[in-house]
C-alpha cells in the first residue's frame, strides 16, 4: 500500500511540473483546434464594390465619365473551390445566387456586363452596387448572422481583386490632327470685333478631320462667332483673309484613371440555439 502511494505521488508531482513547463506547447494544440473547428459552419464572404455605365452630371461623389469595373477571382488553394456570386444594386434589386467552381489555382473574371446581364439591367446607363462572393458551409438562412473576426490566413481562401477604369471622354484616346490657321480681318461692319485686332496677323488653332473637305473661311467665322456673340446673319460683314492653313498631329487626348482594390474576406457565423 505504501509503495501504491508513493508511485502515485510520483505521477501527480510528474503531471504537474509538465503542465508547469509545457504551457505554451498545449495552448497551441488547443488554440489550433478552436480555430479550425471554429471556422466551421460558418459564410465566407467578399463584397466587392462595382460602378458600370456612364455618369452625365456631377450630382453624385463620382465625376462625369464612363466607368467599368472587373472582379478577379482566384482559387489560391490546391484543391476545388465552390462559391456562389450575388449582385445587389443600391437602391434597387438583389439577383439571384450563381454557383460557380474553381479548380486549384485557377480563376475566373466577372464584369459589368456578367453584372448587368444577372440582374436584369443590360440597358440601363449606370449600375453601382455591390458583388458578394461567398464561400457557404452548411448555410442555413433562417438564422440571422453576426460578424466575427477571425485570422485572414485562416479564411483567406480565395484572392479577389476589383478593377477599376473610368474615362471622361466619348472616345478611346487616340491621336487628334491638328489645323493651325493663320488669317486676318479686312473689315468689320459689325462693330463687335476689338478694333486692334483689325487688319493684324490672328491664328487660330482647330481639330481637323481628315478626307473632310470644309470651309477654312467659314471655320474662322464661327470662331468670330462664338468669341464675340456675332450672329451667322452677320457673317457677310466681316471679311477675312486666310494667310496660310498648316497641319500638325497633337498628343494623345487621354481622361483615363485605373485604381485596384483588393477585397478582404469576412465570417459570417449562424447564431446556435
Amino acid at each position: 500500500m505504501n509503495h501504491f502511494s508513493i508511485y502515485s505521488y510520483v505521477i501527480v508531482i510528474f503531471s504537474i511540473i509538465f503542465f508547469t513547463i509545457s504551457p505554451i506547447y498545449l495552448d497551441a494544440i488547443f488554440a489550433e483546434d478552436k480555430v479550425i473547428s471554429g471556422a466551421d459552419n460558418k459564410d465566407i464572404t467578399y463584397v466587392a464594390k462595382f460602378v458600370c455605365g456612364s455618369i452625365i452630371d456631377d450630382n453624385g461623389p463620382l465625376r462625369p465619365g464612363h466607368y467599368n469595373t472587373d472582379i478577379s477571382i482566384t482559387n489560391k488553394q490546391l484543391s476545388k473551390i465552390s462559391f456562389l456570386w450575388t449582385v445587389s444594386v443600391n437602391d434597387g434589386p438583389t439577383s439571384h445566387s450563381t454557383l460557380m467552381t474553381l479548380d486549384h489555382q485557377k480563376s475566373t473574371g466577372l464584369d459589368c456586363r456578367d453584372i448587368k446581364k444577372v440582374i436584369g439591367l443590360e440597358n440601363n446607363t449606370q449600375v453601382g452596387g455591390f458583388v458578394y462572393v461567398t464561400i457557404p458551409q452548411n448555410y442555413n438562412p433562417a438564422n440571422p448572422n453576426t460578424v466575427v473576426q477571425y485570422s485572414l490566413d485562416d479564411i483567406n481562401l480565395l484572392d479577389v481583386q476589383v478593377f477599376f477604369t473610368a474615362n471622361a471622354l466619348d472616345t478611346l484616346p487616340h491621336e487628334v490632327v491638328l489645323e493651325k490657321i493663320s488669317f486676318y480681318i479686312i473689315s468689320d461692319e459689325t462693330g463687335k470685333i476689338p478694333k486692334q485686332m483689325i487688319k493684324t496677323t490672328l491664328d487660330v488653332t482647330l481639330n481637323s478631320k481628315l478626307n473632310v473637305i470644309s470651309d477654312t473661311e467659314r471655320k474662322v467665322k464661327e470662331i468670330l462667332s462664338s468669341t464675340y456673340d456675332i450672329s451667322e446673319n452677320e457673317f457677310d460683314k466681316i471679311e477675312i483673309r486666310i494667310k496660310n492653313v498648316s497641319v500638325g498631329v497633337g498628343s494623345m487626348i487621354d481622361d483615363h484613371a485605373i485604381s485596384l482594390s483588393i477585397v478582404k474576406p469576412q465570417v459570417y457565423p449562424q447564431n446556435e440555439k
